[in-house]
Formats: C-alpha cells, structure tokens, sequence
C-alpha cells in the first residue's frame, strides 16, 4: 500500500510538472537565433518549465512538410527509434537504431524525469543495432534492408576511413573491417578507445566524424549533469569533443565547454569543424540557445560557469573568473531549448541556389519550454565559410495541431544524389527531400 501511495505520489508530480513553469515567447525566433541572440535575463523557479510533446505518430501517407519545389518521401519505415546516419560511398544508407542505456533513475527527481521522457519518445529499449538501406533501382525507396552491425552498446555516430568502419558506442570507439558493398558485418570489434560512459552517463550519445586523410577521428561527448551539480570529477573526459588516433587509440581534449556537442561537420569552403551544441536549462523559456560553432584546436566555449561568452551562470560553485575570461562566444545562436541535433552541409548542385552551400540541422524539439520550440529541420545560409543570414524552416509539420509530435527529427546527411535524408526517431521513418524536378537518380 506504502508503495502504491509513493508511486501515485510521484505521477501526480509529474503531472505537476507537465502543467507548470513560465510562458514564453512564441516557439518562431524569438530572438535566440543568429550571432548575436537577445540573451534575456536568467529566470528561476521552484518547478521548472515541463512541456512534453506527446507523440502521436504519422498517419497513413502524411509526410512532414517542404518548401515549394520539394517532395518528402520515406526511405524506409518501421524503424526502431532511428537517430544518426551516415551515407557510405556506394551510396548505402546506415541508419542507428538507438537509446539510451537502461538504468535506474536516482530519486524522485529522476524518476519523474524518466516518466516524462518516456511520453516522449526516449528511455525506450535500445535496439543496438546498425541497419543497411540501399536504394538499388533509384526510386527514392529502399529495398534492401539488412542488419549491418548488431549487439551492440547505444550506438551513435558512424565513420568509414582507411578500410575500417568506426562506431562510438555510448561508452567505446570500436573498429570494423569493411568492404565496400559488404551488406553486413560479422567480424569481431577491435576497440580503438574507452569513452565516458559509466553509470550515470547522463549524455549517453557519442558522435564521430574522421578528418578528411583519415588520420583522426573526432568524438563528441556530452556532460554528466546539467551544469556540473553531479562534480567536477564527474565530468571527466566530457562536455567537449575527443581527438582520438586510430591506430593507437591515443586521446586528447580537442575543444571544451561545449555541454552536450551532437551534430558535426567539416564546413566546405574553410575545412573548419563544426558542431551544433545542446545548452543548459533551467533559467527560463529563453535561455540559454542551442548554437552552432565553429570549433578551435583547444578552445573553451564556457560550460559551466558561463554562457554565450561570458554570460555567468551564478549557480555555478565556486565561481570561475578565469575560465570565464577564456570563454569563445559560439558562431550561431539557434534557439532555446530546440534540442538542435543533426548537422550538415548542403553540397553539390542537386538543390537550387537558396538551399546550397549552407548548413541544415535537425531540431529534435523542447520538452522544457512553452510553447514548445524546435521540432524542425533548419537551413542556415553560409557565405565564404560563414553563416550569413537567419535561418529558414526547410521541413516542418512535426506538431499537430494538438501538439502532439508526429515525429521529431535527429540526424540529417546528405545522400549520394544530393538528397536531404533526416532521421525521425519518434516517426521511426527515414525521410528523403528531393526536388520535384529531380524525377530520375543515378542507382548506385
């Protein structure tokens, strides 16, 4: 009976927390977008802001929707809380189906926040695979289905160099043989590198992106706490991106203070690394932004004890001054709470000028923030190497008109056609965004 009255005590306080917390400005761009956002003043309350995006799923051949001159279509369907991608040069699709780590949740606070999320699409069984879709006969559908890479741990980001097949798992760097056209892996892994990982683990994905020779491989690792109420010491390691040899799987911090960096990309025109980057919650429906930046060879971007800059996060203890004094204020603001995701570059001549050259990122959408922000694909015009302009919705209609989310997008790639792929993790579909005047494709 005890246990009962505890656990309906806790569903009521989920419930609480859905209602509660501070209206915000309107989910559009609010002013938390470009590279100098209005950075409003830090807000706090004894609840904080809780808004989930129930999901609904897609209905019968709705699709999300595009600009004029685009179709939608999916790759494929039926997927298993499909998260990151990655195109292999024979135009194969490899598509993580992914979560998260089971693990207890710590106290009440814990375990309201792992309710909430489940209503949202994550803490969901991971199916720990890696699966092939290849679109043979060019319709923009893919016929073959196979499991590429099975058994293993949370996996996230996917890289090919040098004959080898990388793929960070939630708490390793693993290495493959490939070949290309090869429609799966049976070989055993050969790991290159720990991660953090551990127990907590409270930003489980890894990405992975390899340098252009091949020579290093670059991990990112989100923090172990919102802004390191967990310890420093829980933060080794974390809140920044890796540079990891792979052939001796040495290691070193190769840019810090990013909180929770997921998307990355090499910018086309500088070769510069870019990363788009999860910031810290709880000071109200307008801070802090989810951002986009170019990525220095060891520079600090400020997490914890500052903001977009040097913006002080005063709950931070003990202050930090200096690290303050070091912190790079990030290339692009891309909104609050807008879970921004995926990124990458728009190449090749397969869309027109306006949608060339520039950055799309994939916005998983808010579940702190009301009314809710994200739940899109953005394109961010570049020139010369720089964002240049504010950003454009490019896929949209994730919300009905309940709120609830149809789907809500994560990785984005580009495919051999030059056709935007997006991962939909709630939707459990593959989308492709083609032009309608491109009626043909090249099969692989």
């Amino acid at each position: 009976m005890a246990k009962h009255l505890r656990i309906t005590a806790w569903a009521g306080a989920a419930v609480l927390l859905a209602s509660c917390g501070e209206a915000g400005s309107a989910a559009g761009q609010p002013g938390g977008y470009g590279p100098d956002p209005d950075l409003p003043a830090p807000k706090s309350s004894l609840l904080p802001t809780v808004k989930i995006a129930k999901i609904r799923g897609w209905p019968e051949g709705q699709t999300p929707a595009a600009p004029a001159g685009f179709r939608v279509a999916p790759l494929a369907t039926g997927l298993s809380h499909p998260r990151w991608l990655y195109v292999l040069p024979n135009g194969d699709v490899l598509v993580a189906e992914t979560d998260g780590p089971q693990r207890k949740p710590e106290g009440l606070r814990g375990f309201i926040a792992s309710l909430l999320m489940k209503q949202a699409g994550a803490n969901q069984p991971s199916a720990n695979r890696i699966t092939l879709l290849r679109d043979a006969d060019g319709d923009g559908a893919a016929e073959v289905r196979t499991t590429f890479l099975q058994g293993l741990n949370s996996p996230f980001g996917m890289a090919l160099a040098g004959g080898q097949f990388y793929v960070a798992n939630t708490d390793a760097l693993l290495a493959f043989p490939y070949a290309e056209g090869q429609t799966q892996i049976t070989a055993a892994p050969r790991k290159i590198a720990d991660l953090p990982g551990g127990e907590l683990n409270h930003h489980w994905t890894k990405n992975l992106i390899a340098s252009p020779d091949g020579a290093r491989l670059y991990v990112s690792v989100g923090s172990n706490s919102n802004v390191g109420e967990n310890g420093l010491a829980a933060e080794a390691g974390r809140a920044g991106i890796l540079e990891i040899d792979p052939t001796t799987g040495a290691t070193r911090v190769f840019a810090s203070g990013l909180r929770n960096p997921v998307g990355m990309a090499w910018e086309p025109v500088t070769g510069a690394l870019w990363t788009s980057v999860n910031e810290r919650d709880e000071l109200g429906n307008d801070l802090v932004p989810d951002y986009m930046t170019s990525v220095r060879d060891g520079g600090f971007y400020g997490w914890p004890w500052s903001y977009y800059g040097a913006n002080v996060d005063a709950r931070v203890k003990p202050p930090r001054p200096d690290m303050v004094a070091r912190a790079i204020k990030p290339d692009y603001a891309l909104g609050s709470h807008t879970a921004s995701l995926g990124l990458t570059f728009s190449t090749g001549e397969a869309f027109p000028p306006a949608w060339r050259g520039g950055a799309f990122v994939g916005q998983h959408g808010s579940w702190n923030r009301k009314p809710p922000a994200g739940y899109k694909v953005v394109y961010v015009p570049f020139a010369n190497g720089r964002p240049a302009g504010p950003p454009r919705d490019f896929l949209t209609g994730f919300l009905d008109a309940e709120g609830k989310a149809l789907g809500r997008p994560v990785g984005v790639a580009v495919d051999r056609t030059g056709a935007l792929l997006v991962a939909d993790d709630a939707g459990n579909v593959v989308w492709r965004v083609q032009t309608t005047t491109d009626s043909a494709r090249t099969a692989p």
